[in-house]
């Protein structure tokens, strides 16, 4: 079986300029903090503007117009994010909140 990994939310055959750096800084992140994680999805939420790469082990990668990338965990309790400039900060923010 072939798996391929899509990335969702565009709807234009292009990228904008800042959107197409902040899938090059989030695949970045990617391969320097986590290289190998299972990816779940990678995509572009156009309410937000993030660029993420959410991961099977609950953190998203996230980047918007450009900006440096934030590591995003969510407590699906309540719906709240949490935000950390580390991939360990959003590891151990994932650890809290399956407690």
């Amino acid at each position: 079986m072939e798996n391929h990994l899509k990335i969702y939310g565009f709807t234009h055959n292009s990228i904008a300029s800042l959107d197409a750096q902040s899938l090059s800084n989030v695949f970045a992140a990617y391969a320097e903090n986590c290289a190998g994680e299972e990816i779940m999805e990678i995509g572009f939420n156009q309410n937000s503007g993030y660029v993420y790469i959410a991961l099977e082990n609950g953190i998203q990668i996230a980047s918007c117009f450009g900006r440096n990338v934030v590591f995003v965990t969510t407590d699906f309790n309540d719906g709240e994010e949490y935000f950390a400039g580390t991939y360990e900060v959003a590891l151990d923010n994932l650890a809290k909140l399956s407690h």
